[in-house]
């Protein structure tokens, strides 16, 4: 699908390219409110607070992009890419995505849930480093790198659809607290199954939306002679992490902040349990983690995730534009440090 893309891409003008860029805009932005308004209606049906709606269901859905990128570039040799593009999608929604969440308006936080989720997004964090540490030899860690093995792929999986039973079980400890952020959402007609056909109808308009947008935007910054670099640098783990700005930035937009913490919460855990775990599994020889990662991309990665964890803890009711700022500082110095390691 990605190299019939790309290749129609390359076959068009560049009047017809920006025309393709802004039509697509324009469906993942409409997608984007669909999905927010039918996650809202399903919370209200269910009795779910969004915030857990949005760590499951959403992020879910609008992780499948790092997914179907990572476990292609798995298949097809490029076993650093796919761990690379699980990685930077991380560091991408909690730096860029929360950070500019966080600016367009204070965060609320259901401190028992953004804790309990917050606490397994930074265990699954530590988790993918541990589990890529060359074991048999810790001291060429920094000089030979590390790999993620199938066998630990495959537990990712297993821990995924153990994370994702658990979620379904706290639901029904009825564990909510934002009733309140959700009573003006008019309650929709029909069953939580249309509701849940509807959400998923949403999920495919984003997701699609943005598997276009990808090759089109390459192509246009091809033409328009941008450095292969920088495209390489930052298009590949942005890109993928679209449908989650997008969700996150109309959330925030109809008053659903709940929902978008959630969402990166979800995709954060995601990312390590469904996208590296899913790319893991489907080589024998893993998922190569070249010394750059221990180096610095790991290091980056925890960084970010533990000033997420600094700022829920010293936040109140909402994560605040101060940490919004924060994330969004660290997320541009840690892609501003890439771009210089890489052309050095």
């Amino acid at each position: 699908m990605e190299e019939i893309l790309s290749h129609f891409m390359q076959g068009q003008s560049l009047p017809i390219l920006f025309l393709i860029i802004a039509l697509f805009i324009c469906t993942l932005s409409k997608g984007a409110d669909f999905l927010v308004d039918e996650a809202v209606a399903l919370s209200l049906r269910w009795g779910v607070p969004t915030v857990l709606i949005g760590a499951t269901i959403v992020s879910l859905g609008t992780t499948l992009p790092e997914a179907a990128v990572s476990v292609l570039a798995a298949v097809a040799g490029k076993p650093s890419l796919a761990l690379g593009n699980a990685v930077g999608s991380i560091i991408c929604d909690t730096g860029l995505i929360l950070g500019i969440a966080a600016i367009m308006s204070p965060l609320p936080l259901n401190r028992a849930i953004v804790n309990r989720q917050g606490w397994i997004q930074l265990g699954a964090g530590f988790l993918l480093v541990i589990a890529c540490l060359p074991w048999s030899n810790l001291g060429e860690t920094f000089s030979k790198g590390g790999r993620l093995p199938q066998t630990m792929g495959l537990l990712f999986l297993f821990l995924l659809g153990a994370y994702l039973f658990l979620s379904i079980r706290w639901v029904k400890t009825g564990d909510s607290g934002e009733d309140s952020m959700i009573l003006h959402v008019k309650k929709e007609e029909g069953g939580g199954f249309l509701i849940l056909l509807k959400l998923m109808f949403a999920i495919a308009m984003v997701v699609l939306s943005s598997q276009v947008l990808i090759p089109a935007v390459e192509e246009t910054a091809h033409r328009l002679n941008i450095p292969n670099s920088i495209i390489a640098a930052t298009l590949v783990a942005f890109g993928t992490s679209l449908p989650e700005l997008v969700t996150a930035v109309t959330a925030v937009r109809k008053g659903q902040g709940g929902l978008a913490v959630g969402n990166i919460i979800g995709a954060d855990i995601l990312n390590v349990l469904f996208v590296a775990g899913a790319a893991a599994a489907v080589t024998g020889d893993g998922l190569l983690a070249t010394p750059h990662f221990f180096r610095f991309l790991f290091p980056a990665m925890i960084s970010v995730l533990v000033i997420f964890r600094i700022g829920i803890f010293l936040s109140k009711d909402k994560l605040g534009r101060p940490f919004g700022f924060l994330l969004l500082f660290i997320y541009l110095l840690v892609t501003i440090i890439s771009l210089t390691i890489g052309s050095a």
